[in-house]
């Protein structure tokens, strides 16, 4: 015979029988008075179960308890459709509130400690999303377009956004108005959920999500929701299928969305309203803002194709659904509308999201913008940020002046204010050395511009570590070999003894007034009697012709302490060493120069 259980634990188990009958019974009996018509009471008592239920089983077994209940009240048209009585009007209203209970009650189990109540809950949001959204467009009428829910919708991007804290477990007595803690930071469990179920897999979640987005950051200033920017960008730095092609939005989240929408034409107030059953107003959806992001006719996405959809503000939400431009207005909206809110919350906070925002908007932003100059204000205060924020901030206003005619005549005098003491030293070098490359690419530089980088990094280098000297001996020639007309810097017959026979200024700021064209390269010639073998070696190579077109960079960006005393100590010695710079044997860093 087992042994028999301590009282203590026998009255848990019993109180924990008890509520999941307690749960099942409430269930059976909403289901039974939704089907006959009676009274639907123990919706209440159902709701306060789950708000009170300590362990995630019981309140798991409640929610999902409340989702098929509601489920079975919205194909029951008990939501939605005419009302054609005082006591059915009030029957409704009630039970609308009981829905905003529920649907209040699982955001805030976004935040709960339980990882499998969190995706529970956001799974019961997004269902009872499609449901509400079903419903209201099967009991509306027929003439009108498909319809989203409006209101759910955006309670749960204020869900995800603002994250309220979790309640479970709380009676009215017990629950604080304010969170225990101020963590209100989305949790990675939710955020990957929802990014990679709904929001970069169906075109009308995204879309929706993007403008409401935009909305809350506008209604909530940064001192009353500090966490809204945070959260925002650690969703939108995760989209990484955002749609080129018109043919590319198919996938619907809400099905009756995926329909062919009517032809386009100028929307009336009528229309709009309807867009907006089951929401706020549509105040902040107005056309103003479409207007603003419209893209010229010869930019739309349809490229002239009969049917095309009309300009962006004449579009009803559905068409706007099924337009690309639609979709780049939105995305274009809800990111200007991010961008300002990233610089606030301190300087440490905004350098932070700075460099999140950089590492993405070459990539995953700019490509989708309806006019990516709109974002030069932000990119070009990244600058002054300095280090890898304000080098990444460069590249993103190369882009915008390369691709998309940008002005910006001060770019190369911002680059040239990096070449500081510091930069030699670092971790971002390879970065800089990479992207430098790029920027003084073209032909078209004024050698004067070019020769002035040259130099700065060639004084640089001589307090400069020796991985550092590795990386700019190849940068150097590469760029003596784009600029033929840079070779004088090392074929001078003068002698140059040091820095006070040199007339470059260093301390001139305008790269193109250094004087730098009249110097020479000394400081790279003096590293010929490096103590470091590979360095000596490389500086050599600036005797000898230049018979290669050009140097991989990243054969020599990566190279630190560790990995050039691995190489030393890797390498083969088939000689004595010699006891001076001119017999150091060469090491594998010369044979890269060898290649090809």
């Amino acid at each position: 015979m087992p042994p028999s259980l301590p009282s203590s634990k026998k009255r848990k188990t019993r109180d924990s029988d008890d509520t999941v009958k307690a749960i099942q019974v409430l269930e059976q009996d909403l289901a039974s008075a939704i089907s006959r018509g009676t009274s639907l009471n123990p919706l209440a008592d159902l709701l306060d179960l789950a708000s009170q239920a300590e362990t995630p089983a019981h309140a798991s077994r409640a929610i999902y308890a409340l989702y098929r209940t509601f489920v079975l009240l919205l194909s029951d048209g008990a939501l939605s459709g005419p009302s054609h009585t005082e006591e059915a009007k009030a029957v409704r209203t009630w039970l609308l509130e009981r829905l905003n209970a529920f649907t209040d009650q699982l955001a805030g189990l976004l935040k709960d400690e339980e990882a499998s109540l969190q995706t529970s809950a956001l799974d019961i949001l997004m269902s009872l999303q499609k449901h509400l959204s079903s419903s209201l467009t099967r009991t509306s009428d027929s003439k009108q377009p498909p319809q989203s829910h409006v209101s759910h919708f955006r309670k749960i991007v204020s869900a995800l956004l603002l994250c309220p804290p979790s309640t479970r477990g709380s009676t009215p007595k017990k629950r604080k108005t304010e969170p225990v803690s101020d963590d209100r930071m989305l949790d990675s469990t939710v955020r990957d959920h929802f990014v990679n179920t709904w929001f970069s897999v169906h075109d009308d979640v995204r879309w929706f999500f993007l403008r409401d987005a935009a909305i809350l950051l506008a209604r909530h200033p940064h001192k009353e929701a500090p966490q809204l920017p945070g959260n925002l960008l650690s969703i939108l730095e995760r989209l990484t299928t955002f749609p080129t092609q018109r043919s590319e939005l198919n996938t619907w989240w809400i099905e009756e969305l995926g329909a062919k929408p009517a032809p386009s034409k100028k929307s009336s107030a009528h229309e709009d309203a309807d867009e907006e059953v089951g929401g706020a107003s549509g105040a902040d959806d107005e056309d103003d803002w479409r207007k603003f992001f419209d893209e010229p006719a010869s930019k739309a996405d349809d490229k002239g194709k009969k049917g095309a959809p009309g300009r962006l503000h004449t579009l009803t939400v559905h068409q706007s659904l099924h337009s690309l431009s639609a979709h780049r207005a939105v995305f274009t909206k809800a990111w200007l509308a991010l961008l300002p809110q990233l610089s606030l919350g301190g300087a440490e906070r905004a350098r932070t999201h700075s460099l999140r925002v950089l590492n993405v908007l070459h990539r995953g932003v700019v490509p989708h913008l309806t006019r990516p100059i709109l974002i030069m204000d932000w990119v070009g205060s990244a600058v002054d940020h300095g280090g890898t924020v304000g080098l990444l901030a460069l590249n993103a206003l190369f882009m915008l002046i390369k691709d998309h005619n940008l002005d910006y005549p001060a770019f190369y005098t911002r680059l040239y204010g990096f070449l500081d003491k510091d930069v030699l030293h670092l971790k971002h070098r390879a970065r800089f050395f990479r992207l430098t490359e790029v920027f003084l690419g073209s032909t078209l530089l004024p050698a004067n511009l070019v020769a002035s980088f040259v130099k700065r990094l060639s004084r640089l280098s001589l307090c400069a570590p020796p991985a550092a000297v590795v990386m700019l001996i190849p940068f150097t020639y590469n760029m003596l070999r784009r600029h033929p007309s840079l070779m004088t810097m090392i074929h001078r017959t003068e002698e140059i003894s040091g820095a006070e026979c040199d007339g470059f200024d260093a301390g001139e700021g305008n790269p193109a007034l250094t004087n730098a064209l009249e110097s020479s390269l000394w400081e790279l010639y003096s590293h010929r009697r490096h103590y470091h073998g590979a360095v000596s070696s490389l500086a050599r190579i600036l005797e000898e012709a230049f018979t290669r077109p050009r140097y991989g960079m990243e054969d020599f960006l990566d190279h630190t302490y560790g990995t050039m005393m691995e190489t030393e100590v890797q390498r083969k010695i088939r000689r004595e060493p010699a006891t001076e710079g001119e017999g150091v044997q060469s090491d594998g860093l010369e044979e890269l120069w060898k290649i090809g």
